[in-house]
């Protein structure tokens, strides 16, 4: 079925039948409803792509994350996919599982589909890829890429403050030996959160922290549990990057025979649903994912297009108290 047969059935031109699909003021409401009865009478579905060429950019907008197995990156997607689908914008994603080359193909190919608005929240960002970011003009955000970029905005959580308030409560409780179990040491925004670790810790010259790392999965942080307790260090509590990773850890203590906050403290960090159903409920840091996905959106779909302004956002996190954290055990 083709644009001609709409026109024709609904005795009007074919430029009436693009402006009623674009949804232009210009056309009358009797006109507008002659043309939408012809194209339900009809069963026509407009190729959206040529229309993206036609007009410049589509009713699309693009969301790339670094790991779908997070539910951190789900939950600010879902927000941005209920906001975009109540202003009448689909939602294009891609998941780059940590990988460069996965991201700069996935940018490559949200560029090529001309898409309204691009959200990328990873950590393994290409200097290159910014630059022809801004060369295409498509309004963007990153979420916590680590670097300000000129015409971007970026919101940013206050990574180092979470870990203070964390080593902080820790410390109130008597821990002195803590480990540090991360993943994909070898990104630059995630190797900052072991930097950060490591230096809330130095305030407390009488801390002693180890530190391993695996990859952004259950199955990591009981590895990385795993290869931090074979060293012959035994930690009073485990500070882990996420709260994916800390259930693993949990599992690996399990294993061990270790109770968990009796003989190792654990926290997550983010907040994520898991973290309240997991046994024990984990401690851990809230990162507010949906106001992320609210602003995100917002930004991307500004009148004034004030994602492409230089901004940083910075989020404050807040840390919640549950039962994986107790004092430290006397021995």
């Amino acid at each position: 079925m083709s644009l001609q047969e709409v026109a024709r059935r609904a005795k009007v031109s074919t430029a009436t039948v693009s402006r009623v699909l674009n949804n232009a003021s210009v056309v009358k409401s009797s006109t507008r409803a002659r043309v939408m009865k012809a194209i339900d009478e009809l069963s026509y579905h407009p190729n959206l792509y040529a229309r993206n060429l036609a007009g410049g950019k589509s009713g699309t907008l693009g969301v790339i994350v670094s790991n779908l197995e997070n539910p951190f990156f789900f939950d600010i997607y879902h927000t941005i996919e209920t906001d975009a689908h109540t202003r009448g914008y689909e939602v294009v994603m891609a998941n780059t599982d940590y990988r460069p080359e996965r991201l700069v193909a996935s940018i490559r190919l949200m560029i090529g589909r001309r898409v309204a608005g691009l959200a990328a929240i990873v950590s393994e960002m290409e200097p290159v890829l910014i630059s022809e970011l801004r060369k295409s003009g498509i309004p963007t955000v990153f979420y916590d890429v680590g670097v300000q970029c000129e015409n971007i905005t970026n919101i940013r959580v206050n990574y180092r403050r979470g870990v203070e308030k964390i080593i902080d409560y820790l410390h109130s409780l008597g821990h002195r030996r803590l480990g540090f179990v991360g993943h994909h040491a070898a990104l630059g925004p995630i190797q900052e959160r072991m930097k950060t670790v490591l230096d809330a810790v130095a305030r407390y010259p009488e801390l002693e922290v180890h530190t391993a790392a695996d990859s952004d999965t259950l199955e990591g942080g009981h590895r990385a549990a795993r290869m931090l307790l074979s060293r012959g260090f035994s930690p009073s509590a485990i500070i882990c990057v996420n709260d994916i990773t800390a259930v693993g850890a949990l599992r690996e203590l399990r294993e061990r025979g270790l109770r968990v906050p009796a003989d190792v403290s654990v926290t997550g960090f983010d907040n994520v649903k898991l973290a309240e159903f997991s046994f024990p409920a984990l401690t851990t840091v809230h990162i507010p994912r949906e106001r992320i996905g609210h602003i995100i959106c917002e930004r991307l779909l500004a009148p004034s297009s004030t994602a492409s302004s230089t901004e940083e956002i910075v989020i404050d996190p807040e840390l919640l108290v549950r039962e994986s954290t107790g004092p430290a055990p006397r021995n």
